[in-house]
């Protein structure tokens, strides 16, 4: 599968053929209609053909976030996210993934592996987004990031320390090599337990690519 361009000008993952998330549910059919249908594979998911790493101990289901910090896609998901994470079962666990489809992208990878590391992501997570959609920041180097961390009340050292630690690096490079694991085109998208994935693309929107996911959650919780 050939892997998309990402425009860091738009902000978003489009494609060389137009690639975009709806975030609202498709026009093409009734609410309910998307709703009540039963997911099939092939069209509201991908069954993959060889698993992927899952970091989820024992007993627990996985369920993988792909998302990158210029997406406003992503910045629209993540409140809905966010949200849904917290009604959880306790057997299932929400790991998310920043995306590196070009080399300019592992900035921002490191930022987040680096407040991942401090403890630092439910405070400061959903600010990232915000101050790249909302405030209009450009949050895309090093030097950049590290102000606007450090302008959130975090130690300038401890969070360098975080950010260029070979931590970061090799967690970077697991996310690259998970993300092709996947197969991910395009951000916002999930994964299931290294067996399944959607996106808003395929599920008609991101609303009911959740909506798909507890689908396939409780496919895997009973075997089948």
């Amino acid at each position: 599968m050939k892997r998309r361009d990402f425009s860091v000008a738009c902000g978003c993952a489009l494609a060389a053929g137009a690639w975009v998330v709806p975030v609202v549910q498709a026009k093409t059919a009734p609410a309910s209609t998307a709703q009540e249908k039963k997911p099939q594979a092939g069209e509201d998911y991908q069954v993959l053909d060889k698993r992927a790493s899952v970091d989820a101990p024992s007993g627990k289901i996985e369920i993988v976030e792909f998302f990158w910090y210029n997406c406003s896609h992503c910045n629209a998901f993540e409140p809905l996210l966010d949200a849904w994470a917290k009604r959880l079962p306790k057997d299932v666990v929400l790991r998310r993934i920043p995306v590196a489809f070009r080399d300019d992208f592992e900035p921002q990878q490191r930022l987040y592996f680096a407040l991942d590391a401090m403890g630092l992501v439910d405070k400061l997570h959903a600010k990232v987004f915000a101050a790249i959609h909302g405030e209009k920041l450009n949050l895309s180097k090093a030097d950049a990031i590290t102000d606007w961390v450090v302008k959130q009340g975090v130690d300038k050292a401890k969070f360098l320390e975080q950010y260029n630690s070979f931590s970061a690096s090799t967690k970077a490079t697991r996310a690259k090599q998970l993300q092709n694991a996947y197969r991910v085109e395009g951000v916002p998208a999930l994964g299931v337990a290294g067996q399944f994935y959607t996106d808003g693309t395929m599920a008609k929107s991101m609303e009911r690519a959740l909506q798909v996911v507890e689908f396939l959650v409780a496919g895997v919780r009973s075997g089948k």
